[in-house]
């Protein structure tokens, strides 16, 4: 997959779909709650209705519990033959039409109507009612019957009804029944308190699913199917989400103190949704803004960090071939990229400069060992030169001097015929044991060498020519001045992961000031004092050019004290 799209892949995976998501979790989150807030606030306001509701009907039941133990209405139902004087109509109508709301009653025997105020309902017409077989099971407790239920409110005349079975004050036989009409103002005034949304409605239903009331006056009587009507329902919650007159709401539900019946709160899903629609439409605003955001990025930033990323990998190819074509910027923004575009073009730069340098000093090579060439028949013709004179010392019996020109030709073809900088300790110290042979010629018997090489070291790898450098610079600035005979020592040490040489004399030594101005010029001296310190110095930066700075030489002396000069080496395998 190409960078653009990775990244773009990146910004929708981190941004895009994280917004979404969030957006969502909050309008879901936002609706439960509000859901849940409306049926907590739909819950207090059931308990209250249902509780005004229960104070009203007990109003009527107190005065109906009242008046069917009076004399006036056990006597009018247990002498019916006798009639209904005057008198007693006006006693029972006082017992009973003493409330502003009951609007007419009937008294039965159990065979026949007694007597009725203001409600032409004959015996007959009373035992078809559908809550005539509610009563007789209640045993004279009184039952309730809304409009809606009752079929008043299809006739146009919706009224309450209260009916109860009326007992023999003593025996406690049947004698009769009570029906009392109410008002329906009662329920107007209980549901009118009620304390809804806007477009939200009360129910008042009855176990069959008969709107029995409700508070917005419409759909009485009619039938509905809520699933907490049904035998077996079981649900943890008091709300549900159902479709309510063709419309999805939130219904919450209570039973009523009255057995039978049910409070029921409906408010549109939409009305609630309402208060969420604007993290809805934050959550959109923000899905599009991310949109727009990812695709500005893209067109502006990501299309042009990608195009200076390709012309350097164009660039590196090039390279790689051999063209050192600078890459041009498209707009000079001073960021990060052209910082990448300005680098790679120095460092192309840098590297065609190498190559050109490595190029000429390939050629200066050539031409040094073509010179090397040239210059290795002096070296032969000295070697040849040398043979001559060891076999004509031969011939005349002088041994010294055939030893001597040996030595000599052995120090010249370790020192100019070896072609590697690095050479075996071993052959180090024979350069240095062929040294001393030929000045012990010199200085006859003024000095004695000791030479010590451990047999473990011999195959170890140095430098070429550090330690004779050493030792002449002892000839002639400690042996050479003495009157007595002078000593040299050079040994050689194990050090763990280093080489130690050591080359000490027993000669006058020097102080610190001479130390300090050690290799320093002095064009006016003699060549001898000249070159004082030079070589010291010469080995000491041949071995830290080579070997790094841990590695090279200490200088050990005070006056009358001698001289150790100690060398570092590290181990190298042959």
């Amino acid at each position: 997959m190409k960078l653009r799209r990775k990244i773009l892949l990146a910004i929708i995976l981190l941004v895009f779909i994280p917004v979404i998501v969030m957006g969502a979790v909050s309008y879901y989150n936002f609706s439960s709650a509000m859901e849940k807030k409306s049926s907590n606030f739909y819950w207090i306001s059931l308990l209250e209705t249902d509780r005004k509701l229960k104070f009203a009907l007990s109003e009527i039941n107190s005065i109906s519990n009242a008046a069917i133990t009076q004399p006036a209405i056990q006597q009018a139902l247990k002498n019916q033959g006798s009639g209904m004087t005057y008198d007693r109509k006006q006693e029972i109508n006082n017992l009973l039409i003493n409330h502003p709301m009951i609007a007419s009653f009937s008294l039965y025997s159990k065979t026949d109507l007694v007597y009725q105020y203001n409600a032409p309902m004959s015996y007959s017409d009373m035992k078809r009612q559908v809550w005539f077989a509610n009563m007789e099971k209640a045993e004279g407790r009184p039952i309730w019957s809304g409009p809606g239920e009752n079929g008043s409110a299809e006739a146009g005349k919706p009224v309450m009804i209260h009916a109860r079975v009326i007992k023999d004050y003593y025996s406690l036989e049947d004698i009769g029944y009570l029906v009392i009409y109410v008002k329906p103002d009662i329920l107007d005034q209980v549901f009118w308190e009620s304390a809804t949304l806007k477009s939200g409605d009360i129910l008042l239903v009855n176990q069959e699913g008969s709107i029995v009331f409700n508070k917005s006056g419409g759909h009485v009587g009619e039938r509905v199917g809520f699933p907490f009507l049904a035998g077996g329902f079981h649900q943890n919650k008091d709300y549900y989400v159902d479709t309510y007159q063709h419309e999805k709401s939130l219904i919450t539900f209570l039973p009523s103190h009255n057995e039978g019946w049910y409070l029921v709160a409906v408010t549109p899903l939409k009305l609630i949704r309402s208060e969420s629609v604007s993290i809805r439409n934050i959550a959109v605003i923000l899905v599009l803004f991310s949109l727009l955001s990812a695709l500005w990025f893209d067109q502006f930033f990501i299309r042009r960090l990608v195009r200076s990323i390709i012309s350097a990998v164009n660039g590196m190819k090039r390279v790689k071939q051999g063209i050192f074509t600078p890459i041009q910027a498209h707009v000079e923004r001073f960021d990060e990229t052209d910082l990448l575009i300005d680098g790679f073009n120095r460092m192309s730069g840098q590297i065609q400069e190498l190559l050109q340098q490595v190029e000429t000093e390939q050629t200066r090579k050539k031409e040094a060992e073509m010179q090397a060439l040239v210059a290795q028949i002096n070296p032969h013709f000295i070697y040849n030169s040398l043979e001559s004179i060891n076999s004509m010392a031969v011939l005349a019996g002088n041994r010294d001097i055939s030893k001597m020109v040996v030595s000599l030709g052995k120090l010249l073809r370790i020192s100019i015929s070896e072609n590697h900088e690095l050479i075996a300790l071993n052959m180090e110290f024979e350069h240095v044991r062929h040294y001393m042979n030929i000045q012990k010629y010199r200085f006859e018997d003024r000095f004695e060498c000791e030479i010590a090489l451990p047999e473990q070291l011999k195959p170890y790898m140095t430098q070429k020519l550090i330690v004779q450098p050493i030792v002449e610079n002892a000839l002639y600035h400690a042996i050479e001045p003495m009157e007595e005979k002078g000593l040299i020592r050079i040994e050689a040490k194990d050090a763990g992961g280093d080489i130690i040489i050591d080359v000490s004399d027993n000669g006058p030594g020097f102080d610190e000031d001479t130390l300090l101005h050690l290799g320093d010029e002095h064009p006016g001296g003699a060549k001898k004092y000249r070159d004082s310190g030079v070589g010291l110095k010469n080995v000491h930066e041949r071995l830290r050019i080579r070997f790094g700075s841990p590695y090279g030489i200490l200088i050990c002396s005070s006056p009358g004290c001698g001289s150790v000069i100690r060398i570092r080496l590290p181990k190298i395998g042959p």
